[in-house]
């Protein structure tokens, strides 16, 4: 099964505003290039398996349909924007980001640090078990905008270990 990525948004350093770019180099076990993860200095560095934040796109159009909250592109502090990509089911799971492989380690539920940035009401219900997905790049590879996500929902986790 395939998705794509819709955006790519890195953030130079903790609290610093998303930026958005088209291409970045996932680098293994570290992070996205120019992201504050990979320079250490994230919130939740000590969380392993936070190299890389997804969300879906479809989460973001329901939170605006459903509690009248539009979350302008970047705002959500993930990384990746995905389109076509049931990430809750990818936990646990191995898929390639373009040619990147990557692990799903966690849901990345919403902090209280997202609320009090973008100062929204309601904010943190709305994304709760539909934040998007932790995860750590296990080989890297440059990502693009419109690249492929991979993945499958009955693989075993070996099987991107050819």
């Amino acid at each position: 099964m395939a998705g794509r990525i819709h955006a790519i948004h890195i953030a130079p350093e903790q609290g610093a505003p998303m930026e958005r770019v088209d291409r970045v180099m996932a680098v293994a076990d570290r992070g996205l290039e120019g992201d504050r993860y990979y320079r250490a200095e994230g919130t939740f560095d000590a969380r392993e398996g936070s190299d890389l934040t997804l969300i879906e796109r479809e989460t973001l159009a329901a939170v605006e349909r459903e509690y009248d909250i539009e979350l302008e592109p970047g705002v959500h502090r993930r990384n990746v924007t995905t389109t076509g990509v049931p990430l809750n089911h990818l936990v646990g799971s191995r898929f390639r980001v373009g040619d990147a492989i990557c692990e799903g380690t966690e849901l990345c539920e919403p902090c209280s640090y997202l609320e009090r940035h973008l100062d929204e009401a309601g904010i943190r219900e709305a994304l709760v078990h539909r934040g998007g997905l932790r995860a750590r790049i296990l080989e890297g590879e440059s990502i693009a905008e419109t690249d492929r996500i991979e993945y499958s929902l009955r693989e075993s986790v070996a099987e991107y270990d050819e």
